[in-house]
């Protein structure tokens, strides 16, 4: 996915003739952070585009040309897609319904069936193998470690029906018993907690600095400025340490799967 921002930042660095890593270096980022940029993937901050204008020469174009804030959220959506792909940890918030990488095929279609506007049966289905690719993520034993915080409402509201939600409920399940996600539920009794608002991603990941993702309706945003992302991290933890435990969290998935399964 290229942009008209990272496509006049490769052209001024190959009219220099610097490699990405050069530039990285004069501009103290990574090169990983810079192919991003150019790849528009990323949006430089504020400071990283003044740091890239002085080290290319190009006066203040790249600070005073900062994509806005209201880029499409399908666009700050597939770079957290491409972002998710490398990183090394995630931690999830989910308010609403479950997390991308964790549906199962059939919790996938009825949320995606739910498109508003309605979308064709042919982008429903392209949409739904996207959703399963990025679930591929957890083939892998190991990397990423996931973490899952879910508000309970997620396990309440009936996405696809009964059995759907029994299903999907019995995969977290599995999942964390395995080890493969860390998961804690964020109980209606807590009342309010620092998330309550949002849906939101952390990442980390090896060669660059962590960012995060936050949506809602209509809107998206990719963070990676470094006080922003600390205080969305600092919410995470907070509402974390209010969450049960994964055994509470676990036992509290099996009951009401079998809710779900006594209603099926």
């Amino acid at each position: 996915m290229g942009s008209i921002y990272g496509d006049w930042l490769k052209e001024q660095r190959e009219t220099a003739g610097l490699t990405q890593q050069q530039l990285a270096d004069m501009a103290i980022m990574t090169r990983s952070h810079i192919a991003h940029i150019e790849a528009g993937r990323r949006v430089p901050s504020k400071e990283d585009a003044r740091r890239l204008d002085r080290a290319l020469g190009t006066g203040n174009v790249l600070s005073s040309f900062l994509p806005q804030d209201d880029v499409a959220i399908a666009d700050y959506f597939e770079a957290a897609r491409a972002l998710e792909q490398q990183a090394v940890m995630i931690r999830e918030f989910a308010l609403s319904f479950v997390p991308g990488i964790l549906q199962t095929k059939r919790y996938a279609s009825a949320v995606l069936t739910t498109s508003f506007p309605p979308v064709s049966e042919k982008e429903r289905d392209r949409r739904l193998v996207t959703r399963l690719e990025r679930a591929k993520l957890l083939d892998d034993p190991e990397t990423p470690v996931v973490w899952a915080l879910l508000d309970e409402a997620v396990l309440r509201r009936r996405i696809g029906g009964p059995d759907v939600m029994a299903e999907q409920l019995g995969h977290l399940v599995r999942l964390a018993e395995i080890g493969r996600i860390q998961l804690h539920v964020l109980p209606f009794a807590l009342g309010v907690h620092p998330l309550l608002s949002n849906m939101l991603t952390l990442m980390w990941f090896e060669d660059q600095p962590p960012m995060a993702y936050g949506e809602g309706l209509w809107m998206g945003r990719i963070h990676d400025h470094p006080t922003v992302v600390r205080e969305l991290q600092h919410r995470y933890d907070f509402a974390l340490g209010n969450a049960l435990p994964l055994k509470e969290s676990l036992a509290l998935l099996r009951a009401t799967a079998r809710e779900y399964e006594r209603h099926d």
